[in-house]
């Protein structure tokens, strides 16, 4: 243990990814002092690459900065307001990205590594924790995300009853940017719009015609994937499908999800619009690398090398990085867990980030945000204090621990998955909240949507406000 001031046991935290980290770092801010758990380093896992803290394995992107008309830009407002490390590393480690705040993959995890590891009231410990916390480790947070190990996981299972839900993630595949032909591609973000740190011409374009996109799909739907083995059956997260399985579905469902061409126009052929177009998005703060946005995939190795070759200015590609199959694990959080993030059936051990069935990069930090708010506040007596629903904070955490469960005599019913933040999650607005636009009848469509969009995310940022300048303690 580090030499420090603070009176209290050490809360334990067993992860040192994005929740992990974050609960770790929300504790330690509190005056709590934590031992941090990291496996990597001793063992490895099938996605990560280095053993630095809160690796970012799948895309480099936060998603929408946006916080007036966003929920996932209103999460990360509120997380920024409440001091959270993983956003302030974030934004200093931005790179061009439209609309969205994407990082550096590398400079971020290296600042949360830095932060944690200079943290006078946290240490990290590097090895596997192979079942559940001890009894005297009274307070602990599992925070071991979607790659939990195979003796933990087990004591998981054990410990609850009940089968850990699962679901596969595929990773996308990352381009050396010098291997791209901008003869053929462009840069623009779609609708020009312009996000933090960026341009409006974050992205770079390849325009494909309907022939070129035809024969793509061909060869994509022949060519080889990675079998599921023992995974067999497992059902994929919605959100992060893979290619292949995209085009299963129809051979427009790829022109109308990651390969729209809507909103973009071709700079080296203004009047003809692209049939489908491939966005790649900048990927490290050198700008050398560039990932294939939305092309998360199983295909082979050998096979994507061929497949992805065949997209307009990807001829020559050369690949920093092909794409993966990893298997993703969550709780039913739901029936576990407590509103406190707490395991009903053993009070102390909390869970947080994707493994409570959170999906995305801030949704799982944030919910270790509020796991380690919870645990310092039981370590010093107090009560923890719950976010208010109409928060973003609030309206992920109430879907984590109050979602539906499904049983056997409800057929037809959606059971618990994963789930990003959305306005769907967050209350309906009061009655009266909205007011027309001055000399309007009424409004139409877009315009209410917009209007109500804001009014929500008004609401959770002052709500959002008072919670935490209630909640000082923490």
């Amino acid at each position: 243990m580090k030499n420090h001031t603070s009176s209290y046991p050490p809360i334990h935290v067993i992860g040192g990814g994005l929740a992990g980290s974050e609960a770790a770092w929300q504790i330690a801010q509190s005056g709590v002092p934590v031992i941090l758990h990291e496996m990597r380093g001793v063992r490895g896992t099938d996605a990560h690459k280095t053993n630095g803290l809160a690796e970012l394995v799948c895309s480099n992107s936060f998603r929408s900065d946006d916080a007036t008309s966003n929920a996932v830009g209103v999460l990360h407002a509120e997380m920024r307001l409440a001091g959270s490390l993983i956003m302030r590393a974030a934004d200093s480690n931005q790179v061009p990205a439209g609309g969205a705040l994407a990082v550096d993959r590398d400079g971020f995890s290296n600042a949360i590594t830095a932060a944690i590891e200079g943290h006078p009231l946290i240490t990290v410990v590097r090895e596997e924790i192979t079942g559940l916390p001890p009894k005297e480790w009274d307070l602990a947070i599992i925070a071991t995300g979607p790659l939990t190990a195979p003796g933990l996981a087990e004591a998981i299972r054990q410990e609850t009853g009940a089968d850990a839900l699962a679901f596969f993630d595929a990773i996308a595949p990352i381009v050396y940017a010098d291997t791209i032909d901008m003869e053929i591609c462009w840069h623009q973000s779609r609708y020009d719009k312009v996000g933090p740190g960026g341009t409006g011409k974050d992205y770079i374009n390849c325009p494909m015609t309907e022939e070129q996109y035809n024969a793509f799909i061909d060869q994509l739907l022949a060519s080889d994937t990675t079998g599921f083995k023992e995974w067999e059956g497992t059902p994929y997260f919605d959100g992060c499908l893979p290619i292949e399985v995209m085009a299963e579905r129809g051979r427009e469902t790829l022109r109308h999800g990651p390969m729209k061409p809507m909103g973009l126009t071709n700079a080296h052929n203004p009047t003809v619009k692209p049939y489908a177009v491939v966005q790649l998005r900048q990927d490290n703060a050198l700008g050398t690398l560039y990932n294939m946005v939305g092309f998360q995939t199983k295909l082979k190795y050998g096979a994507q090398s061929e497949v992805f070759r065949m997209i307009s200015g990807l001829e020559n590609a050369e690949f920093a990085r092909l794409g993966g199959l990893h298997r993703n694990t969550y709780i039913n959080s739901p029936s576990l867990l407590d509103q406190s993030l707490t395991l009903k059936s053993r009070p102390g051990l909390r869970f947080a980030g994707q493994i409570t069935g959170c999906e995305g990069y801030v949704e799982s930090a944030s919910i270790g945000l509020l796991a380690g708010r919870f645990a310092a506040a039981e370590r010093k007596g107090e009560k923890p204090f719950l976010p208010p629903a109409t928060t973003a904070f609030g309206a992920l955490l109430n879907h984590i621990t109050g979602g539906h469960i499904v049983s056997d005599d409800e057929p037809g019913k959606r059971s618990f998955q994963p789930m990003n933040v959305n306005f769907g999650l967050f209350p309906p607005l009061e009655s009266g909240a909205l007011t027309r636009p001055e000399g309007a009848k009424r409004f139409r469509g877009k315009e209410k949507a917009l209007a109500k969009k804001q009014a929500i995310a008004s609401r959770a940022l002052a709500d959002s406000e008072a919670w935490l300048g209630n909640n000082k303690s923490t």
